[in-house]
C-alpha cells in the first residue's frame, strides 16, 4: 500500500497521492483484481520523497480498510519502541475484529535514527533493538493468550494486564518479519510466522529459505512462510519494459529521499552491498527481477516458487494502473493455468 505517495525516489510525481481516498480505492480494488494480501508500512516520516512529505500512519489508516474490504488480509507494520506491547495488542485485537480475522502484524525493529529524535523515541543500537523486539513479542503473546499476564524483562514490566476482548485469528495474528543480520535471523526463527526478504533473484532467496527453514526445524517449531519483496514492470516487450527501468533509475543525487536512504544503509546490516541504482526502487525491488513481458514475469514467478515463496509483496508505479496490468497479464494467465 503507498502510504508514502510511491516507490520511486527519483520519479517526484507518480500519480499516487499519500491519501484516504487513494489507498481506499486501492484496497477494494485490489480485492477485486484478485490480490490477496496488502502490506501498510509504518514511518512517521516519508523516506521515499522526503521527510516534509506527507506520509500516512499505518494503524489508523488498517482500521478504516478494516471496515470497508471485505477478504484482503491487512499486514500492519510495527515497530516495537513506538508502541509499549499491551497497548499495541489491544489495538490490534480491536482492528482484527472489525475485519473479521484478517489482521496480521509486520514486526520492525526500527532504522531511523533521524525520525527517532523528532518524535522523541528512544533509538538503541542494532542488536539491542531485536533484544527489545524479542521482549515486545512475548508480551504480545502473553496478553493475547492469557486471562490476566505479568512480564518484568529489561525493556518491559507488567502486571496482571487483562486484554478483552482478544484477537479473532487463532492462536494469534501472524507476525511477519524481516532482517539479514544474525541477531534479525536467530529472533524470527524462534518467535515468528513468517519471514519476509527485501528483493533478490531466485536462486538467492532460496539460499535464505534453507538457512531459515534449518534455523526453524532445529528448534522444533512449525515451517515458517516466506515472502519477498518485487518490482513488477511488465510491458508488451523486453524493449518497452527496459526503457521504463532506465526512466525510474536515473538517479539523481539531489533527490530528497536521498539522504533518508543513506541514513537507512547506516542503520541496518544487510549481507550484500546496495547499488546507486538500487537506490532508486525501495525494498530493492528490482533485483526480484520481475520485468519484461507477461511471460517472462510469468516464468520468473514460477522460480519464486520452485524456491520455496509463499508470497510476493509486490510494488506497481503508478499503483491502480499496473495493478490493473499485472492482474489481466499475469494473475489471471495463471489462475487459467492452474484451473
Amino acid at each position: 500500500m503507498p502510504v508514502f505517495g510511491g516507490w520511486l525516489r527519483n520519479v517526484e510525481d507518480e500519480r499516487m497521492e499519500a491519501t484516504w481516498p487513494y489507498v481506499r480505492d486501492l484496497a477494494q480494488r485490489s480485492e477485486e483484481l484478485g490480490y490477496d494480501l496488502t502490506l501498510i508500512a509504518e514511518l512517521n516520516l516519508n523516506d521515499i520523497k522526503g521527510v516534509h512529505a506527507p506520509a500516512l500512519d499505518a494503524w489508523s489508516t488498517a482500521a478504516a480498510l478494516a471496515a470497508v474490504t471485505r477478504r484482503l488480509e491487512l499486514m500492519v507494520a510495527v515497530r516495537p519502541t513506538f508502541h509499549l506491547p499491551p497497548l499495541l495488542a489491544k489495538q490490534a485485537a480491536n482492528v482484527d475484529r472489525i475485519s473479521e480475522g484478517r489482521l496480521s502484524l509486520n514486526v520492525v525493529s526500527s532504522w531511523w535514527e533521524q525520525e527517532a529524535r523528532m518524535y522523541g523515541v528512544q533509538f538503541d543500537k542494532h542488536d539491542e533493538r531485536y533484544a527489545r523486539t524479542a521482549e515486545w513479542l512475548d508480551v504480545l503473546d502473553g496478553v493475547w493468550s492469557n486471562d490476566s499476564f505479568s512480564y518484568a524483562g529489561k525493556f518491559y514490566r507488567t502486571e496482571e494486564t487483562v486484554l478483552e476482548p482478544k484477537p479473532l485469528r487463532r492462536p494469534r495474528p501472524p507476525i511477519y518479519a524481516g532482517g539479514e543480520s544474525e541477531a534479525a535471523k536467530a529472533l524470527i526463527a524462534a518467535k515468528c510466522d513468517a519471514y519476509v526478504m527485501h528483493g533478490d533473484p531466485p536462486d538467492r532467496v532460496a539460499e535464505k529459505i534453507r538457512d531459515m527453514a534449518s534455523r526453524r526445524a532445529a528448534l522444533g517449531r512449525p515451517p515458517l512462510v516466506f515472502g519477498v519483496a518485487g518490482y513488477a514492470c511488465v510491458r508488451d516487450s523486453e524493449a518497452e519494459a527496459a526503457e521504463e527501468i532506465r526512466r525510474i533509475t536515473d538517479v539523481r543525487s539531489h533527490a530528497a529521499g536521498f539522504a533518508n536512504y543513506q541514513q537507512w544503509l547506516a542503520g541496518t546490516q544487510l549481507e550484500r552491498s546496495m547499488s546507486i541504482e538500487e537506490y532508486s526502487v525501495s525494498n530493492r525491488g528490482l533485483r526480484s527481477g520481475l520485468v519484461g513481458t507477461p511471460a517472462a514475469v510469468r516464468e520468473q514467478i514460477a522460480r519464486f516458487e520452485a524456491a520455496g515463496v509463499d508470497l510476493l509483496l509486490l510494488q506497481f508505479s503508478p499503483q491502480l494502473e499496473e495493478m490493473e496490468r499485472f492482474s489481466r497479464d499475469v494473475i489471471r494467465p495463471l489462475a487459467a493455468a492452474d484451473s
